[in-house]
């Protein structure tokens, strides 16, 4: 959360939350993806049927705030499964947002990514270059990506120098 603020107020700009998951489809429960871990040693007290453990219940994909007539941009850090964001994109649609972007640092963009976000509301995925994802981008013209190389490259000569850090971010403009 205090991340999505500092974007927020850096930018200027208001801030929605969405909180929760997408819920699970048939293929999840199949490959047991969200079975719970096997019980060794446990004790069951005759004449009582009660389950060793309950499945977890997740909650449903909720927004707080108002989207309505508003460009949605959701960040993360990662975007690997792209499940959550695409269910999370088709909600912001539902409640009037008429572009959505997701940004992420890490575009791992696994298995079927690129035809999922091509399938979905989402308008367009920005990643930086640190995974490499040009087969991805290849099958999904939504994906772009950012060059940090320069970044970084001056961020490992201040921490070798013993320079500050904050220089990089007090010194970038919204432009920028």
């Amino acid at each position: 959360f205090t991340g999505a603020q500092s974007y927020a107020e850096r930018l200027r700009l208001g801030l929605a939350v969405i909180h929760g998951e997408a819920q699970c489809t048939e293929q999840d429960m199949d490959d047991g993806r969200h079975s719970p871990p096997m019980v060794k040693n446990a004790t069951v007290h005759p004449g009582l049927e009660l389950p060793l453990m309950m499945a977890k219940e997740k909650p449903p994909i909720t927004v707080v705030g108002d989207v309505g007539g508003r460009i949605a941009i959701i960040v993360d850090d990662i975007i690997d499964d792209v499940e959550s964001f695409v269910a999370a994109a088709e909600i912001l649609k539902e409640r009037g947002a008429y572009k959505i972007f997701v940004m992420a640092t890490h575009g791992l963009l696994s298995a079927d990514a690129p035809r999922l976000i091509e399938e979905s509301s989402i308008d367009e995925v920005v990643v930086t270059n640190t995974v490499p994802h040009e087969v991805q981008k290849l099958q999904c013209p939504k994906i772009k990506t950012v060059d940090i190389s320069l970044i970084l490259s001056e961020a490992i000569r201040r921490i070798h120098n013993g320079e500050s850090m904050a220089y990089l971010f007090r010194n970038i403009t919204v432009d920028d």
